[in-house]
């Protein structure tokens, strides 16, 4: 009876542990929310939310200023897109091959270093990048300066690779053995039953691994800041860009007045795409479980 009474005391108070830390989750994000709206909304009101969003120049420090982030907003859109078309193919075919074809210690090797890669402090990339990279970059096509967009989206590729890599090897192997042998039991090859029934068994999880790597690509500021030329052009492959996140890194620890509340009106569009992003992949995950 006692022991009873206590194992529900127990169950109560961890249940209760873990619903105020749910809390606290939510209450965080809420309260970023919040802070970010009220920080950013009074500049996109004065400059206008048009000539914000979709102007092309952006000289904050200028006798007249002005805040158009259009430039900012499609360089992160092209350098999230790049990178994760390079580094999706990339990650999904390697975690494939680690989950169902590769020898136990090959698989414990690549993990190991995959581990290690993520890992790295973003610093080291961007010092590699701009060490070797860049004047790869600039020696191969014969451009006057290699920090350009094609510099970033190189180093997001490999920067967002462990994130998809070690959530979609999960994925993988959460897979149950019994859809595998009942596949292969109906005259299937290995490799047919690994793309047609273990990959679309495990396509949440695979989803997941692309969304945590377009988060690190989109949210990146110090190594594309040391790659990417830090200027803000329109973006060209060859160009020197500036990506939202390294607007904000290079300018907040001079910036006041109007110039620091624009920049907490990108750090709310950056935000805001964060969010959309999320949105968008759970309503198509819902609706393929409906359907």
């Amino acid at each position: 009876m006692v022991t009873n009474m206590n194992s529900k005391l127990f169950e109560r108070i961890v249940h209760g542990i873990f619903l105020i830390l749910g809390l606290i989750t939510v209450a965080s994000v809420l309260v970023i929310t919040i802070y970010l709206i009220v920080s950013g909304i009074p500049a996109i009101a004065e400059i206008g939310i048009a000539d914000f969003l979709f102007g092309t120049e952006w000289k904050s420090t200028a006798e007249e200023p002005k805040y158009g982030i259009l430039p900012f907003i499609l360089t992160s859109v092209y350098g999230t897109a790049g990178a994760i078309l390079i580094g999706t193919p990339i990650g999904f075919f390697t975690a494939v091959y680690l989950a169902k074809l590769a020898h136990p210690k090959v698989k414990r090797v690549i993990s190991s270093v995959v581990s290690l890669l993520a890992g790295i402090p973003s610093v080291v990339y961007g010092l590699v990048g701009m060490l070797v990279l860049v004047p790869a970059i600039r020696d191969i096509f014969n451009v006057p300066d290699g920090a350009s967009l094609l510099a970033a989206i190189i180093v997001l590729a490999v920067m967002v690779l462990p994130s998809i890599i070690k959530v979609s090897l999960t994925s993988l192997e959460a897979v149950p053995k019994e859809y595998e042998e009942a596949s292969l039991a109906l005259g299937a090859t290995p490799i047919e039953t690994y793309f047609k029934v273990s990959v679309p068994a495990a396509k949440s999880g695979i989803a997941a691994a692309v969304v945590l790597g377009v988060g690190r690509a989109i949210g990146e500021a110090m190594a594309v800041m040391m790659v990417a030329g830090n200027a803000a052009n329109m973006p060209g492959l060859f160009e020197s860009v500036k990506f939202l996140t390294t607007a904000v890194a290079s300018e907040m620890s001079y910036s006041s007045g109007l110039q620091r509340q624009a920049l907490f009106s990108i750090a709310l569009v950056l935000f805001l795409f964060i969010m959309l992003i999320n949105a968008a992949l759970n309503f198509f995950l819902k609706r393929e479980k409906e359907d």
